[in-house]
């Protein structure tokens, strides 16, 4: 896993929509929790914070897909545990 910094530069795109669609749910999660303890921290020029927050947007978009998908297939399991099929 690759670690970006938490202070959003400039200079620096944001993460792109690829890069977080391949993105595991621990991955997406734990830098979830860094760009959140990174905006509660303070210190950020207005421009930094709304970079932050958008970021953390797609991530806990991303986290909540995932545990969605999650729950369809153990859903899935469960109805063919018990006989039901789609």
């Amino acid at each position: 896993m690759t670690t970006r910094p938490l202070q959003p530069d400039a200079d620096e795109p944001a993460q792109s929509a690829l890069d977080l669609e391949a993105e595991s749910f621990e991955a997406a999660y734990q830098r979830l929790e860094e760009v959140a303890q990174r905006l509660e921290s303070g210190g950020l020029t207005l421009e930094q914070s709304v970079s932050l927050y958008e970021e953390g947007m797609r991530l806990a978009e991303r986290c909540q897909a995932l545990l969605g998908d999650v729950e369809q297939r153990i859903e899935t399991l469960r109805q063919r545990a018990n006989g039901v099929t789609q």
